[in-house]
């Protein structure tokens, strides 16, 4: 990669994700790279099979300069390694993606043109045509209502993993299990713009999902009700100038 100032840097969180991995830096590679200078954190949470495998010989084999495999001690969950991309990412501006291939990386470019033309401050995915269970869908509608009304806020898609936002919102937010689903709040409490955009969505390209009703619900009540006390008690002071 070329000494030019990054444009963006991109996170993606993999936890045993063997049979979709290759695949995902193939697309990574091929949709992004145009877009000019970028980087591409891959986190591997602790997988448990060959995804770290996987990712190191990509980055080897086609010499990838790109990219950037980052591995965590043990997993930590889908919040830490996320954001031990973003504070390991040299971008000005950080994408997210899940890691399961159903996100879509040429919903990105959009998006980060709107926050680099100073539309917002974050720009989130909302999974218009969603290709889930109608089970995951509904608990999802349902998960996104009790959302909102304890956390004072109006987001219709949660979940999406496909984020661009400004980096230094993802640095000055609180740290906490399940962040990941609550930056667009986020964003709002420390004083930024918001904008929900239609994204693609597509089927599972491969392996098992991660998360579902059981162990999401109980968990995800619990963030809401963090969310409504960091609400209220969340310092967003910034520095204006030091003479």
């Amino acid at each position: 990669m070329s000494g030019s100032p990054l444009r963006f840097s991109l996170v993606v969180p993999i936890y045993n994700e063997e049979e979709t991995v290759a695949a995902m830096l193939a697309e990574v590679d091929e949709v992004l790279s145009p877009q000019g200078p970028f980087e591409a954190l891959f986190v591997d949470d602790g997988s448990k099979d060959r995804s770290l495998e996987i990712m190191q010989a990509y980055k080897r084999e086609r010499d990838a300069a790109w990219l950037r495999v980052v591995t965590l001690k043990a997993n930590a969950g889908q919040s830490a390694a996320v954001m031990a991309g973003v504070e390991q990412s040299r971008g000005p501006i950080v994408a997210t993606l899940d890691g399961d291939m159903q996100n879509d990386p040429r919903d990105i470019p959009s998006m980060l043109a709107r926050v680099e033309q100073g539309e917002a401050d974050a720009v989130v995915g909302v999974r218009a045509k969603r290709r889930d269970t109608f089970v995951r869908r509904a608990s999802s509608r349902v998960g996104n209502a009790v959302r909102n009304l304890l956390t004072g806020d109006v987001v219709k898609d949660a979940a999406c993993g496909i984020k661009v936002i400004k980096r230094s919102y993802f640095m000055r937010a609180p740290r906490f299990v399940g962040m990941h689903r609550f930056m667009a709040t986020l964003v709002k409490y420390l004083g930024g713009t918001v904008i929900e955009q239609d994204v693609n969505h597509r089927e599972r390209y491969a392996g098992t999902a991660k998360y579902g009703i059981g162990n999401r619900a109980l968990k995800g009540l619990r963030d809401c009700f963090a969310m409504r006390w960091v609400r209220h008690r969340l310092l967003t002071h910034e520095v204006e100038e030091e003479f």
